[in-house]
Parts: structure tokens; C-alpha cells; sequence
């Protein structure tokens, strides 16, 4: 067994004879990963969420403070978090704690949904959320750590790459049920979502026999850790790239306005499928690629996805925006875009040091929260003279982005 195993992860990361203890952990990172983001994908507030809500009659105005209460919830926190993660010797159980506290949100979520309507299923499911994305941020901060300490660099890309592409997949399906199949009655959605709590729970289950070395933690570290910030000039300029290329997660949405929005493939179910489908064929390309190069990954997403947005404002200039071209078009943004999520992963991963990469997540993500928030308003502002001059706007963001990103440095070397 121990021989198949490394043999199965050697291929999979492009490894020559890694030790076993990392096979098997690298493979219970595959496989916990891959439920956590299947998980994730079947609750997506953009869509699967939205849709439950209107159906349950619930206000706009509580449905539309769905995006904001994952997001904002997901990442701000994270800074309060630090410190208490560096506090234990095996990180793997914060990561443990944060799967189980989505999967209890998921499954309040469903009873929801089974029990209440309008602003009473509104308000329940709000709060549900919430807990959700704080138990969220708590595996965000954790889980570069964890992924440092017992996968090597070189194949850190490749172990989240092939969780990207399997979860995907999974997700691709479920998209085509909810545009094409029975998905679109409530009952089957409720179904996905209590899928994804059970989904959740079993991630904990793989992820606590990770085999995670003891840590020792600083008694006299801070709660609230700044000093990357300070200190750190390329951590700097990966926090100005990265924020940057914030807009390859809020261009999407700009997308379905183009041509009016009347077609129904380049509606929000198109924006799962597309995303599903570009996770799938790229997660894991991108993945080996920034175990190269992760600077270059994130230059290049940035590239390729101001690319995608201008030739969207071409077409829809030209008159050409309609039928199945956008969400075409809008699957090459979603490439770039996943590009852009692996690449500031492992770049960050690999550039913080061994006994401060809590640290380095927690405040990278809590900068980003804030960034994501005044981009967000700026595409706000934009957005009131058309999706045209947005995505413009975020096109040059994007390639502002990419340049940055080409002044960091090579971190995958040694």
C-alpha cells in the first residue's frame, strides 16, 4: 500500500521518490481539499444561495447581502486568528475546527430552507452564512502553514491543483443540473446544500489524520502580528499585485450584463459552469506551473485575463456580444482567474517564513479584504456608467497587476 501510494502521488506532483509520510499526507490533502472545495461550490452565494432565497421569497435586499457577508467574513477576520493558530502545536486542527463550523452552517442553512420562508428564511440563512465565513477564514490562516509543514516546495501546486480539477468537476455537473435538469425545483437544491455540510464534515474527518509534526510556538509572539508589513518589502509588493488582480473575481458578474443579459447561458448558472469547467482543465496545469514559477503564474493570469476583458468590450462595442460568445469569452476569464488563485497561493506559501506563515496569511488576507472591498467600490462606481467602462477599468487593473507581479522574486528556488 505504502508503494502505490507514493507511487500515485509521485506522478500526480511530478515528485522522484518523495518520502512517504508526504504521499500520505499529500494525498489526504488531495482528497480533504477536494470535498472542502466541492463543498464550496454547491453553496456558492452567487448563485446556488441567490436562487434558494428568491425562491423562499426572501427580500433583494437580504439576498443581495449574501456576497458581502462570505467575503468580508472570510477574509477580515484572519488577522485576529493568527496568532491564536501559531499558539498550537499541530495547526491541522484549526483547519479541522473550520470544516466542521461550514459544515454545521451549511446544514442550518438547509433546515432553513426546509422550515422557513421570506424574511424569517432571509435572516436564518444570513446568520447561517455568516458562521460559515468565519469558520472559513480560520482554514484560510491555517491551512498554508499546515500545507508547508508537510508538503515540500516543488509540489505544493500540484497537490492544490489536482484538488482544483476534481472538485470542479464535481461542480461542473452540478451547474449543468441547475441550468439543464431538475435542479431547477427548490428540493434538489436543498439536497446540494446538505451534501456539501456532509461534504464538510468528512473533509475534517480525512484532514485530522494528517501526520503534522509538532510545532513550538512562541509564547511571546503577538495576537496581532504587522511586522511582514513593516519589514517585508516583497510581501509589500505582492499585497499591491495581488489586490490588483482582485478584479479577476469581481469582473464576472459584468460579464452577464453584456448584450443586455437576455440570453440564458450568460446568465449566473453560466457563471458556475464557466467556472466549473475552467477550474477543471486548468486548476491543475496552473498548480504545476507555479511549482516553477508562481510569479510568473500570476503574471501571466493577469496577462491573459485583461486580454479576456478587453476583447469582451470589443464584442460588445461590435455589436457582438450575444448568444453563446460571452459566456465563451467568459470562460477564458475564469482560466486566467483560477491562474491567479493558485499562483498567490503557493507564491505566498513559499516567500513566509517557516514560523510566520500564519501570520503572513492572516494579515495578506485581511489587506486583500479591505482591498477587495474599496475595488469593489470602484467597479460600483464604474459600473453606473456601464459594464463597458468596467471591465475597462479593471482590465488596466489587471495589467497593472501582472507587471507588479513581475517584479517580485523567485521564491520557488532552493
Amino acid at each position: 500500500m505504502s508503494d502505490t501510494t507514493s507511487e500515485v502521488y509521485d506522478r500526480l506532483t511530478g515528485a522522484e521518490d518523495a518520502p512517504e509520510v508526504e504521499a500520505r499526507n499529500g494525498l489526504r490533502h488531495m482528497l480533504s481539499l477536494s470535498m472542502n472545495k466541492v463543498a464550496d461550490g454547491l453553496i456558492d452565494p452567487k448563485l446556488v444561495l441567490s436562487w434558494l432565497a428568491n425562491a423562499l421569497g426572501v427580500p433583494a435586499a437580504v439576498v443581495s447581502s449574501f456576497v458581502p457577508i462570505r467575503e468580508a467574513g472570510a477574509l477580515l477576520p484572519q488577522i485576529l486568528l493568527a496568532g491564536r493558530v501559531e499558539a498550537l502545536r499541530h495547526r491541522k486542527w484549526a483547519w479541522v475546527t473550520s470544516v466542521v463550523g461550514q459544515g454545521i452552517g451549511a446544514a442550518l442553512i438547509a433546515l432553513a430552507a426546509l422550515t422557513l420562508d421570506g424574511m424569517a428564511a432571509g435572516l436564518a440563512i444570513a446568520a447561517a452564512l455568516a458562521l460559515l465565513a468565519i469558520s472559513r477564514s480560520l482554514g484560510s490562516v491555517s491551512y498554508k502553514d499546515i500545507l508547508g509543514k508537510t508538503v515540500a516546495k516543488t509540489r505544493r501546486g500540484a497537490v492544490t491543483g489536482v484538488a482544483g480539477s476534481v472538485a470542479s468537476f464535481a461542480v461542473l455537473v452540478f451547474a449543468l443540473v441547475l441550468i439543464f435538469g431538475t435542479g431547477q425545483a427548490q428540493g434538489p437544491v436543498v439536497i446540494a446544500i446538505g451534501l456539501a455540510a456532509v461534504l464538510w464534515l468528512g473533509a475534517g474527518a480525512v484532514f485530522s489524520t494528517l501526520e503534522e509534526k509538532a510545532s513550538d510556538p512562541d509564547p511571546e509572539a503577538p495576537g496581532i502580528d504587522l511586522t511582514p508589513l513593516k519589514t517585508d518589502p516583497q510581501f509589500r509588493q505582492f499585497i499591491y499585485a495581488r489586490g490588483a488582480l482582485t478584479v479577476t473575481a469581481l469582473a464576472p458578474p459584468y460579464f452577464v450584463l453584456l448584450g443586455g443579459g437576455q440570453d440564458a447561458l450568460s446568465g449566473l448558472g453560466a457563471l458556475l459552469l464557466a467556472s466549473s469547467a475552467a477550474a477543471f482543465v486548468s486548476s491543475y496545469v496552473w498548480g504545476r506551473l507555479s511549482d516553477r514559477s508562481s510569479r510568473l503564474v500570476l503574471a501571466l493570469s493577469g496577462f491573459v485575463a485583461a486580454g479576456f476583458m478587453a476583447l469582451a468590450v470589443v464584442l460588445e462595442v461590435m455589436g457582438l456580444a450575444s448568444g453563446y460568445v460571452i459566456p465563451v469569452v467568459l470562460f477564458g476569464l475564469m482560466v486566467a482567474y483560477h491562474g491567479v488563485r493558485q499562483g498567490r497561493s503557493i507564491y505566498l506559501v513559499d516567500m513566509s517564513p517557516e514560523d510566520a506563515r500564519s501570520s503572513y496569511a492572516a494579515l495578506a488576507n485581511t489587506l486583500i479584504g479591505v482591498l477587495l472591498l474599496a475595488v469593489g467600490a470602484l467597479g460600483g462606481v464604474l459600473s453606473a456608467f456601464g459594464p463597458v467602462v468596467a471591465l475597462s477599468g479593471f482590465a488596466a487593473l489587471s495589467v497593472c497587476g501582472g507587471l507588479l507581479a513581475l517584479g517580485l522574486d523567485e521564491v520557488e528556488e532552493g
